[in-house]
C-alpha cells in the first residue's frame, strides 16, 4: 500500500466517523428537545404565582390563526412559548372553540384555564355568573 493510499484511506475513516458522531449528537438533542417539549405540553405551570400576578387584556380576533393567538399571549407574557401554546390547544378539549373577543386573562392562569376562558360564550359567562 503505498503512503497516498494510507493517507486516503486515513482521511475517509476520519471522515465517516466525524458523520456518524455528528448524526448521534444530531439524534441526540433532537430526542431532547421531543422530550423537553412533551413534558412541557402536560406539566407547564403558569407564569406567576397568584401573588404576583398581572392581568393582561387580549383581543382575539376572527381571522387570528391558532399559531398567531399562542403569539399574542406570548408577546403579553401570559405563556412562555406560542408554539407550545399551539401544541398544548390542539392536544386539548377546546380545540377549534376558541370564540373572538377581548379576554382578561391573568399571568397566574395556566395554558388550559387560559383555554377554558377564550372558549366560553359571553351567554354562558352571563348565566354562571347570574347564578352565583
Amino acid at each position: 500500500m503505498t503512503a497516498e493510499k494510507a493517507i486516503f484511506k486515513i482521511l475517509t475513516i476520519s471522515a465517516t466517523v466525524l458523520i456518524w458522531v455528528f448524526v448521534i449528537f444530531s439524534l441526540y438533542r433532537f430526542g431532547q428537545y421531543c422530550y423537553e417539549m412533551g413534558y412541557r405540553v402536560f406539566t407547564e405551570p403558569a407564569m406567576t404565582t397568584e401573588e404576583n400576578a398581572k392581568d393582561k387584556l387580549v383581543t382575539i380576533d376572527s381571522d387570528m390563526s391558532d399559531l398567531e393567538i399562542g403569539e399574542e399571549l406570548e408577546k403579553k407574557g401570559l405563556v412562555d412559548s406560542g408554539v407550545l401554546f399551539l401544541v398544548q390547544y390542539k392536544l386539548s378539549a377546546y380545540s377549534g372553540d376558541i370564540i373572538p373577543g377581548t379576554y382578561t386573562l391573568s399571568t397566574s392562569m395556566t395554558a388550559k384555564e387560559m383555554m377554558a376562558v377564550m372558549a366560553r360564550s359571553e351567554e354562558e359567562t352571563t348565566e354562571t355568573e347570574a347564578e352565583e
